[in-house]
């Protein structure tokens, strides 16, 4: 079996900024200290969440250099150095990987796109010249592309591919993987909404988005489930339904920014071209953090 990097809930952190829209990096190390003073048991830095698609370079790796500094081993540091480029991704890996990084998350090729057979070759190139785990990534909400099942089972003989994020949100495929890839690739919600429905087909947690705001709550609701305290952990899930709904209301992740501002939080703004929420959402947004116990400035 393939080392595992982690189980129950990693966190998509965000990356503060300052007003001027400057990485607010002295914000960012109390951030990863928090979350791990919260319970988490994992962080993902420079995903989809933490606006990878609008860092500079250098950003990038210093963001990843600041949370595994700060970790200092207490929970794996994952990065994400997925490209539409496959040399680049390959390079930032490597860069990543002297800063730091624990494991990478490789998001499926973007805007070029390109076919199973090219998703295959794309990974393997990768996974041939790194010196980390790769935890694939599938949001083709995102980036037009899915990763098939019977992709999957073929990645997953790769030594360095151990898991994926599933953000299909197609249990049915989900399933499947498990099924084809059984304990070759480990499996992990890329869907906060989705948690306990894909643990119940054998995924082994999340990388979420809500628990940048509530981290003990994500790693306990994994953890009630893969312990055997089902009817918690589906409680929690449900109990969660409104403030998730909230957070996806607008394009991640400008609510969660949003939510983490209003909670004192000091996350700053989102990069152009993501814009701020309107007020209507916003103020729905501040009733939701309410409703799960969370009360705004």
């Amino acid at each position: 079996m393939k080392k595992r990097i982690f189980t129950g809930a990693a966190t998509a952190l965000i990356t503060p900024m300052n007003d001027d829209y400057t990485v607010n990096y002295e914000r960012l190390e109390t951030l990863v200290e928090q979350q791990i003073k919260g319970g988490i048991d994992a962080l993902v830095m420079c995903g989809t969440t933490g606006e990878k698609s609008t860092l500079r370079y250098d950003e990038h790796v210093k963001v990843i250099e600041v949370a595994a500094r700060i970790a200092d081993g207490r929970v794996p540091i994952i990065a994400g150095t997925g490209s539409n480029d496959t040399v680049y991704s390959v390079e930032l890996c490597d860069d990543a990987a002297a800063a730091g990084a624990d494991a990478f998350l490789m998001v499926t090729p973007y805007y070029n796109k390109t076919s199973q057979e090219g998703l295959i070759a794309h990974y393997n190139y990768i996974a041939d010249r790194v010196r980390k785990p790769i935890i694939l990534y599938n949001v083709p909400s995102r980036t037009g592309v899915n990763i098939k099942p019977e992709t999957y089972k073929e990645l997953s003989k790769h030594r360095n591919i151990i898991a994926t994020k599933e953000a299909s949100g197609d249990l049915s495929q989900i399933a499947k993987i498990k099924y084809l890839c059984g304990d070759d690739l480990d499996i992990y919600s890329g869907n906060d909404d989705q948690t306990v429905p894909i643990m119940s087909i054998g995924g082994l947690g999340v990388i979420s988005v809500l628990s940048n705001i509530l981290p003990y709550e994500m790693h306990k609701l994994c953890d009630d489930y893969l312990s055997g305290n089902i009817n918690a952990a589906q409680a929690a899930q449900i109990k969660f339904t409104g403030i998730i709904d909230a957070l996806f209301s607008d394009v991640n992740p400008i609510p969660i920014k949003e939510a983490m501002n209003m909670l004192g939080m000091e996350a700053g703004p989102c990069r152009l071209p993501l814009y701020p929420m309107n007020e209507g959402a916003s103020n729905i947004l501040s009733a939701k953090l309410k409703e799960v116990g969370l009360f705004t400035k």
